[in-house]
């Protein structure tokens, strides 16, 4: 089975996703970790923002590994280095949305993701998961909340780590993530036809972690259904 998990920027996905992951057994792709790597590799060879057409190339030529982690993040690995840190820093999280956008490092990372998808019984989160990754997904979620509940999710990840940003900054910031995102020419952010659209807003982790389990029962044993009646608000 795949699990097909889109959504915005602070919907949750990656945490609800690991959770899935882990409660049936599957395997889990943090697909965001991939697209941080390549970013970090292009800051640190020069090529953005002015020279993003050249990174399809470093994309093609990075030997990158991600790794379950229990309880925490994946670790993400450039050859024998861990960028499992680096990779979730402000410069990493400024560039990243201009990186994943370029035609040819997506044709890179959609390519490894499919494969990986291939091999069945696995989770994987991002932003075209279900439309463009794995459209043949049994089944597909579209993650979501107020823009102002992410931008308190994502404050309180950054007080974690000490590092303190106003809520209005973060509001804008995400505002300006979801209309690159939903506008970009390439694998644009939307809403698979088919997917069950979850808004995250007043549920906790366990209410959608266990909803989603439930729905891949589900389609383990019945026939794939319509979205009108799934689709959870």
């Amino acid at each position: 089975m795949i699990i097909a998990i889109d959504g915005p920027a602070g919907a949750g996905k990656s945490t609800v996703a690991r959770e899935v992951a882990k409660r049936l057994g599957m395997r889990y792709l943090d697909t965001g970790a991939m697209y941080r790597a390549i970013t970090l590799l292009a800051l640190e060879a020069g090529l953005v923002p002015e020279r993003v057409d050249e990174v399809g190339l470093l994309a093609a030529q990075a030997k990158l590994r991600v790794v379950e982690q229990e309880n925490d993040l994946s670790r993400v690995f450039i050859g024998e280095r861990e960028v499992s840190e680096e990779i979730r820093g402000p410069l990493v999280s400024q560039h990243v949305s201009l990186v994943s956008a370029d035609p040819a490092v997506r044709a890179v990372l959609t390519q490894r993701q499919r494969e990986e998808a291939a091999l069945g019984d696995v989770v994987l989160e991002g932003r075209d998961m279900g439309t463009v990754v794995a459209p043949e997904a049994e089944v597909k979620i579209f993650l979501t909340a107020s823009v102002e509940e992410r931008a308190r999710r994502r404050q309180a990840q950054l007080q974690a780590k000490g590092v303190c940003s106003s809520l209005e900054q973060l509001v804008q910031e995400i505002q300006a993530r979801d209309a690159y995102d939903s506008t970009r020419a390439v694998a644009p952010l939307r809403k698979a036809e088919d997917a069950v659209e979850i808004d995250t807003t007043y549920m906790t982790i366990e209410e959608v972690v266990e909803a989603i389990c439930t729905l891949a029962r589900q389609r383990r044993t019945l026939p794939r259904q319509t979205t009108s009646s799934l689709t959870t608000r």
